[in-house]
C-alpha cells in the first residue's frame, strides 16, 4: 500500500510544475522548502522535510515516511535608472524604469520520502531551482518597450539515501532538469551585436533539458552536533535553439556546479542552531560569466558576450525553537555575494540579480498527529550597483540597477 502511495506521489510530482521566480542568490533560490527558507535557507546538516534532497540528499534517510507540498509567492521589485547626463546617440535617456510588468510569481514545491528499511530511503524532490524575470513597459533605447527576459528552471530529483553506520548517512540525487527561456525587445542590440539576429529575441519560450547529480553526507559527531557536505555537478543542458544568437556557444545555458558545508547544533532540547556556507560557480558558465567584449559576437561560440557574473559565496544561519508540542518557530539570515559588478551594467538591465541580504521568519504548527502546516516570510533587502554605460555603443552617463523582494510561503506536511 505504501509503495502505491509513493508511485502516485512520484507521478504527481513530475507533472506540470514549471516554476517562475526572480531568485536572489544570483538567480538561485536562497532556500528550497518553506521550512528551509524560514531559517535562511539552511539544510546541509539539518534536514526537515522531503525537499531536503534539494540541499543535501543524505538527509532524506533521517525523515521517515512523509510527503510535503508547498507554494510560495514571490514579489520582486526590479528597477534601473540612468544619470541626468545619460545619452544614447546624442539623445537624452535620463530616467527611472521599472522592470515589474509581472509583479507576483507563484512557485510550487513537492517532495515525498519512503523508508525501504530503517537504514535506507528512496524519494523525490520537485522544486524550482531559481530564475530571472524582467519586463519593462518603458525603457531607454536601444531597448524597446516590452524588453525583458524570463528564465525558469525545474528540478525533479529522484533520491536514494542510506545510513552506512549509526553516525553517518550518504545520499545521491539524479537531477532531471527542464528549463525555459524567453527574451523580448532586444532587436536593436541583436542587429548590432548578434552572430544570428533571427535567433536572438522575440521568439517565444525555448526549452532545454539536461541531467546532473547531487551527492551528500551527514555525520552525527555528538548527540547534539551534526555536520554535512554536499556537491552538485555542473548540469549540461541542451542549447536554446531559438536563442542561439543571444547566449554564448550557440544558446548553451548550463547550470553551474555548487557545493557547500553545514553544521547543526542542538543547543537545548528545544533550540537548534544551523549554518551553511555554499559556493555557486556562476563564473564557469560562459553565457553568464563572459564580459561584454570577450572576442566574439552574441551567440555563436564560447567567446560570445555574457553578463559578467562572478562565482559567489552564500552564508546562511538559522534557528528553530520548539515552543511547545504543536508549534515550532524559525528565523534566519542569508547573505550572498553580489555576482554583478559595474563593468557590464547595460547587459544586466535584463538580469539585475544584485540582492545580497535576506531576513527570514517561519513557523510550523501541528494540526494533527501526523500533519503539519508551515509558513515562511522572506525579505530581500534592496541593493544597488552602478556603472558606466558603454561608450562604444554610443552611450554617455551611468546606469544603476536596484532590486528587492518579498516572499510568502505555506506548505503542508504529512507523515504516513
Amino acid at each position: 500500500m505504501r509503495l502505491k502511495k509513493l508511485a502516485l506521489a512520484l507521478a504527481v510530482g513530475g507533472i506540470g510544475f514549471i516554476p517562475v521566480a526572480h531568485a536572489t542568490n544570483g538567480y538561485f533560490q536562497p532556500g528550497f522548502s518553506v521550512k528551509s527558507m524560514g531559517m535562511g535557507g539552511v539544510g546541509i546538516a539539518f534536514p526537515q522535510d522531503a525537499l531536503a534532497a534539494a540541499i543535501n540528499p543524505a538527509g532524506m534517510v533521517d525523515l521517515g515516511n512523509r510527503l510535503d507540498f508547498g507554494v510560495s509567492a514571490f514579489e520582486p521589485k526590479r528597477n534601473v535608472s540612468t544619470s541626468s547626463d545619460a545619452t544614447f546617440m546624442g539623445n537624452g535617456i535620463s530616467g527611472s524604469y521599472g522592470g515589474n510588468d509581472t509583479k507576483t510569481f507563484i512557485i510550487p514545491e513537492f517532495g515525498v520520502n519512503y523508508m525501504l528499511n530503517p537504514t535506507m530511503s528512496v524519494g523525490v524532490s520537485v522544486y524550482g531551482n531559481g530564475g530571472l524575470n524582467t519586463g519593462y513597459s518603458k525603457i531607454f533605447p536601444p531597448f524597446a518597450p516590452g524588453t525583458g527576459v524570463d528564465l525558469q528552471q525545474l528540478f525533479i530529483a529522484p533520491t536514494f539515501a542510506m545510513k552506512i553506520n549509526p553516525s553517518n548517512s550518504i545520499g545521491v540525487s539524479l537531477n532531471i532538469v527542464h528549463q525555459s527561456f524567453r527574451a523580448n525587445g532586444l532587436g536593436a542590440l541583436c542587429n548590432m551585436l548578434s552572430a544570428n539576429p533571427s535567433a536572438c529575441t522575440d521568439n517565444g519560450h525555448a526549452d532545454s533539458n539536461g541531467v546532473g547529480v547531487r551527492i551528500g553526507w551527514i555525520g552525527q559527531l555528538t548527540p547534539t552536533l551534526s555536520v554535512g557536505a554536499t556537491y552538485q555537478s555542473e548540469t549540461h543542458m541542451q542549447g536554446f535553439d531559438k536563442y542561439s544568437g543571444l547566449f554564448a556557444n550557440a544558446g548553451q545555458f548550463n547550470i553551474p556546479a555548487n557545493y557547500g558545508v553545514g553544521v547543526a547544533w542542538k543547543a537545548t532540547p528545544a533550540l537548534t542552531v544551523a549554518a551553511d556556507v555554499v559556493r555557486i560557480d556562476y563564473g564557469s558558465i560562459p553565457a553568464i560569466a563572459n564580459g561584454p567584449n570577450p572576442g566574439g559576437p552574441l551567440g555563436g561560440n564560447p567567446n560570445g558576450p555574457g553578463f559578467s557574473w562572478k562565482s559567489i559565496n552564500v552564508y546562511k544561519v538559522g534557528v528553530a525553537y520548539q515552543y511547545n508540542d504543536a508549534l515550532t518557530l524559525r528565523a534566519g539570515w542569508n547573505h550572498g555575494d553580489n555576482p554583478i559588478d559595474s563593468s557590464n551594467i547595460l547587459f544586466n538591465t535584463l538580469a539585475p540579480g544584485v540582492v545580497k541580504d535576506h531576513l527570514t521568519l517561519g513557523a510550523t504548527y501541528a494540526i494533527a498527529k501526523n500533519m503539519e502546516l508551515s509558513f515562511d516570510y522572506v525579505h530581500a533587502f534592496g541593493h544597488s550597483v552602478s556603472g558606466p554605460l558603454p561608450g562604444a555603443f554610443g552611450f554617455t552617463g551611468t546606469e544603476t540597477l536596484t532590486m528587492s523582494q518579498n516572499v510568502l510561503g505555506v506548505s503542508l506536511g504529512w507523515k504516513y
